[in-house]
């Protein structure tokens, strides 16, 4: 305890005390800020020890950032190569230049910002708009559980979007194989085709397809409803064209909008991660593509033989060729089908020849922990090797509108391997037909 017989002489000593607790203090925060600098080298900043994680929860699948130029998807964990939240994005290629992390990190509620790496995917096409990784190193000592996305390591954390960061949490997996859809657009009327794609992933093995949904019909949404309570179908909405300007072309050169194929890319890399961690292998193709395997009799045994051949191996190349709609055979002519709108695949067994000059394209298998980013016919990014499977081994099935629109019937392949699963097939479809169209 002080006493001082003079108060001017009690305020010298007092004030003396209090500055060398300040100076102490001082010194403790710049220690502090060092020790920071040095583990976390991109952390900027911390919050007061105990504020809690604030902010307004995202609801949406796609949210837009307050500079308009820059769209989040998601956050997920990735620790591959070092302690990372990796953020999957779409950006203005050349009007984003730098975005920082908020991270939140439990119990205390403190608050990190790290400056984010933006890796636009090669894969845009010529459009101004593409798939991006926001890639932030995490702070140590922490687990964040949510993460805000900004333009500046300054703001009010209560005024900024905040998303869960998933795959935090190691799991087993769930399934062997799940299927990404990326998008479902135009109003999507193909019930029929839907149906039996549907059915026949299911034959092959799949337990789980993911759609990410722009829009379909009335009766589309009938039958998405009744695999989604069945549990097979996970829906994620893709209200893109609320945001951009949307092509449904591929190139740039072929449509000038703000982004290619609604956001198909995009949507495919959050699929892969959505599904790291439940599923054994992720399937990318369309809704009218199936991967038909020729020695196996389904999907399980097919990549059990191929992973045993290609060790190491995280992405195997399955060859596209076209089953022309315009060609049809008499066979599996259903009378209950015709009033059901669609193509019946059971009907359309010749397949175009291989053009001369033309590679087929490829859609894919993948182990979804061996790939960093992918772009539609291949991956951009991974850790294992890439494989072209053998068409003998398997090929895609892709039943639409001909490449080869002028080619006579006789110059086409007649090919019935879809028809050594018509007995289960045409069951299953009558079956879902029952229980939402018919």
């Amino acid at each position: 305890m002080l006493h001082c017989g003079k108060k001017h002489i009690c305020a010298v000593v007092a004030c003396i005390i209090f500055g060398s607790i300040l100076i102490s203090s001082w010194k403790d925060l710049q220690l502090q800020n060092n020790i920071t600098r040095k583990f976390f080298p991109q952390a900027t900043t911390a919050s007061p020890a105990g504020q809690l994680c604030r902010g307004k929860p995202a609801q949406n699948a796609i949210t837009a950032l307050k500079d308009n130029r820059t769209f989040i998807i998601s956050p997920y964990f990735d620790d591959r190569e070092s302690k990372v939240t990796r953020v999957i994005g779409i950006v203005h290629h050349e009007d984003v230049k730098q975005l920082y992390c908020w991270f939140c990190c439990p119990p205390d509620g403190k608050i990190y910002v790290s400056k984010a790496k933006i890796d636009v995917h090669s894969d845009r096409f010529g459009f101004p708009y593409g798939a991006a990784d926001i890639v932030c190193l995490e702070p140590e000592n922490c687990d964040p559980t949510h993460v805000s996305i900004h333009q500046s390591p300054r703001g009010n954390i209560d005024q900024l979007p905040r998303f869960e960061i998933k795959n935090r949490k190691a799991e087993t997996f769930s399934v062997d194989f799940t299927v990404c859809i990326s998008a479902m657009f135009g109003n999507y009327n193909n019930v029929l085709q839907f149906i039996q794609s549907m059915e026949m992933y299911k034959i092959l093995g799949v337990q789980k397809v993911v759609i990410y949904k722009n829009n379909c019909s009335h009766l589309m949404e009938k039958v998405l409803k009744f695999y989604v309570e069945e549990g097979t179908v996970e829906i994620i909405p893709w209200p893109i064209n609320s945001h951009l300007k949307v092509s449904s072309k591929w190139h740039f050169s072929m449509d000038a909008k703000d982004i290619g194929y609604y956001g198909q890319i995009t949507a495919l890399n959050d699929c892969i991660y959505r599904n790291m961690q439940r599923s054994k292998f992720v399937v990318l193709n369309d809704a009218d593509e199936i991967i038909l395997p020729l020695k196996h009799p389904d999907w399980k045994s097919m990549m059990s033989s191929l992973q045993e051949q290609n060790p190491g191996t995280g992405v195997f190349l399955f060859e596209n060729h076209i089953f022309p709609e315009t060609i049809s055979t008499h066979m599996f002519n259903i009378s209950s089908w015709n009033t059901v709108p669609g193509v019946n695949i059971l009907q359309h067994v010749h397949r175009e020849p291989d053009r001369k000059d033309v590679l087929n394209p490829k859609k894919m298998i993948i182990d979804p922990r061996k790939v960093i980013q992918t772009s539609v016919h291949s991956v951009l990014r991974a850790y294992g090797n890439s494989v072209n499977v053998p068409m003998d081994v398997a090929l895609i099935y892709h039943c639409r509108v001909p490449l080869q629109g002028n080619l006579p019937r006789e110059s086409l392949i007649r090919d019935t391997t879809l028809w050594r699963y018509n007995l289960s097939l045409v069951m299953n479809v009558n079956k879902v037909l029952s229980q939402t169209v018919l």
